[in-house]
């Protein structure tokens, strides 16, 4: 292949397609993330390629793997949207702050709990700042910031998620989430002050799916108890989940985030014995924008809600 030019144009959505190959692993789930077709994604990557005139996928099987040359320039990549991204926030800036719009993407049980103070106290702070809220969980919700849709992430530390590490998001830790086990009032360990997991191992269990971030908590939290759980109801809904708990159709973990949901249910929400299983939750803009004063007063006021959260225990 040729080396790049002196002088080249370059398009910075072909970068974000590139970013995108890199976290889903192949060209249908990148085509699936950026409602692209396949054949679409392939063009953006070969134009890509044929700017800096180096090879940036390999073929492995029926699918792709990135190149070396790919890995350098996602480096770069990631130092370009952050530049960019500064660009932005010195802009915004320049003037009060006070007016603009922003969208949070967030989990369904940090909309429950945590946004709604949270925008209470933003909507008196900020009166000339829209702030819409969309549900969405990882990857899906890194894909939109990435994208420009979302302008902060709340979002639950797993495996779909980020790493801490990652340069290309500015992110603050917000509060840790614990989960407790909700059982049938008329229950045989309703009346525990703790509930050892393990005496729950024979139970049926009502558990989201494996690839949400509250299903795969439950999931691991009952490995490290020692048992795989007998997933009887694979249920997403919180309000949904609390009502199968409270028919007496099996057992769940349930965040604390959620406790506006089964205050007056009539279901037994214990602690789980030894050291409780929870989760991290954290927000994050894209990296670079955190100078921005609209973004920067929407986490602080996440993370004081967070901890107004932490405190009421």
């Amino acid at each position: 292949m040729e080396q790049v030019s002196g002088t080249f144009t370059m398009d910075l959505r072909r970068l974000t397609v590139l970013r995108e190959l890199e976290r889903r692993g192949s060209l249908a789930r990148t085509a699936e993330a950026l409602h692209l077709t396949p054949s679409a994604v392939s063009q953006q990557i070969a134009a890509l390629a044929r700017e800096f005139g180096a090879p940036l996928t390999e073929r492995e099987g029926r699918g792709v793997r990135l190149t070396g040359q790919a890995r350098i320039l996602l480096g770069h990549a990631e130092a370009i949207a952050a530049r960019l991204e500064r660009a932005r926030a010195d802009l915004a800036a320049y003037g009060s702050g006070g007016r603009g719009q922003v969208t949070i993407g967030c989990f369904g049980s940090g909309i429950l709990g945590l946004v709604p103070p949270a925008l209470r106290a933003l909507a008196e702070r900020l009166p000339h700042v829209r702030v819409d809220v969309v549900e969405a969980e990882p990857p899906d919700v890194f894909t939109a910031l990435d994208a420009g849709r979302l302008d902060v992430v709340v979002a639950v530390d797993f495996a779909a998620a980020p790493p801490h590490t990652d340069r290309r998001y500015s992110r603050t830790d917000l509060l840790t989430d614990i989960l407790d086990v909700a059982v049938p009032e008329d229950h045989p360990l309703a009346a525990r002050d703790r509930v050892p997991l393990r005496e729950l191992a024979a139970a049926p269990w009502i558990v989201g799916a494996a690839e949400s971030c509250c299903g795969a908590a439950a999931r691991a939290v009952c490995a490290a108890a020692g048992f795989t759980p007998d997933i009887r109801h694979p249920v997403n809904d919180w309000g949904a989940l609390i009502a199968l708990v409270e028919a007496g159709a099996g057992v769940a973990l349930v965040p604390r985030l959620v406790r506006p949901l089964y205050a007056r249910r009539r279901l037994a929400v214990r602690p789980a014995a030894g050291e409780p299983p929870s989760r991290n939750v954290f927000a994050a803009v894209r990296a670079g924008a955190e100078g921005d004063p609209v973004l920067r007063a929407v986490r602080e006021q996440l993370r004081t809600s967070a901890a107004e959260l932490a405190e009421a225990g």
